[in-house]
């Protein structure tokens, strides 16, 4: 007869693996997923409207399952140092993407496009905290406690903070949604992230749920590549015809965009006198932005107006991954030398 237990926990293992896997790899998996979607954009043409949103629910779902009661007490043990990322959070970033946005504006082959890449990088900059930057902090050896303090506080923040910010900035240019975002940051951020949280509140303790929680890290992963591959796949026709150029000097935008956010964020914790860990945590929760937010928040938006304006979205979603990994590499290796 067959032995269920052994060939279920067989099957259990297979996926921890995977998980471990997919997580420790997660920026490369991310650009496979990109390209893959640039050479053969039907594989992910079915990630769009609602299938985007809820595959954006389960990745902040697998971060709910995450939270304790403790990461909660975080928010009030230490409000000061939480109120300080959440200023600069909501102030850095998107004061920076307006800037770039206006400045690559000015550029020949991107002023067909300057309303679109500005709503863009301007989405990613009004965007909360990653959802990868405490897993960077844990590598970097950071504050772990206040990473998940600070992105706790930017999402609980991020249904007002996001459509104020975009209303502000681009309400000039372009006409923002802002109660509609408001509804749909709720929707695919807060109520996943309250179920997750209350679900390991109830069945935290169970060895079976744990053993679940474990395979999440994988899960977000996958969730993640769908939602590149799809945004790559919705742009494709756009990046063929515009040409490489487009897609560097975008690109370039996003990579400014991130880097200085990570070099203005450890100089806010050098100013308040943070130390070394936290500002190593306060430059990563800056610097990476929920960028899989804003692209579900261009498509639902933006799509038929600004169709370009999901393609800094869906390049910060990708490098985002990428160079939070490699700062948080470096950030380890100058505390073992």
């Amino acid at each position: 007869m067959l032995n269920f237990a052994k060939i279920f926990e067989f099957m259990y293992r297979i996926l921890e693996s995977l998980s471990k896997l997919l997580s420790n790899k997660a920026s490369w998996f991310v650009i496979a997923a990109a390209l893959i979607s640039f050479f053969v954009p039907e594989l992910f043409q079915w990630v769009k409207g609602t299938t985007q949103t809820v595959i954006l629910g389960i990745i902040m779902l697998t971060m709910g399952l995450t939270l304790t009661t403790n990461d909660f007490r975080i928010l009030f043990s230490r409000p000061l140092d939480i109120f300080v990322g959440a200023v600069a959070q909501f102030t850095i970033m998107p004061l920076l993407a307006f800037v770039l946005g206006w400045l690559f504006s000015l550029l020949p082959a991107l002023a067909p496009y300057s309303k679109a890449m500005t709503v863009g990088i301007l989405l990613v900059g009004c965007c909360p905290g990653g959802v990868s930057s405490n897993i960077m902090s844990y590598l970097c050896k950071g504050d772990v406690a206040f990473s998940v303090g600070m992105t706790c506080a930017s999402t609980l923040l991020a249904p007002l903070m996001t459509p104020l910010l975009v209303l502000w900035l681009a309400g000039e240019k372009v006409d923002v949604d802002a109660i509609g975002m408001f509804k749909q940051i709720l929707i695919v951020t807060i109520i996943p992230i309250a179920i997750g949280f209350f679900l390991n509140l109830w069945l935290g303790r169970k060895p079976v749920f744990k053993s679940f929680q474990r395979t999440m890290p994988g899960l977000s992963v996958l969730c993640l590549c769908c939602i590149v591959g799809g945004v790559v796949s919705t742009v494709h026709d756009d990046l063929i015809e515009n040409g490489l150029v487009i897609f560097l000097l975008t690109f370039l935008m996003v990579f400014l965009h991130n880097s200085i956010g990570y070099l203005l964020g450890y100089n806010v914790g050098s100013l308040c006198r943070f130390n070394t860990a936290k500002r190593r945590t306060i430059s990563i929760e800056v610097g990476m932005q929920n960028a899989g937010l804003g692209t579900n928040l261009a498509t639902t938006f933006f799509a038929a107006t600004l169709p370009m304006a999901v393609v800094p979205c869906a390049i910060s979603c990708a490098w985002h991954s990428i160079s939070g990994t490699i700062l948080a590499n470096w950030f380890a290796r100058k505390s073992s030398q």
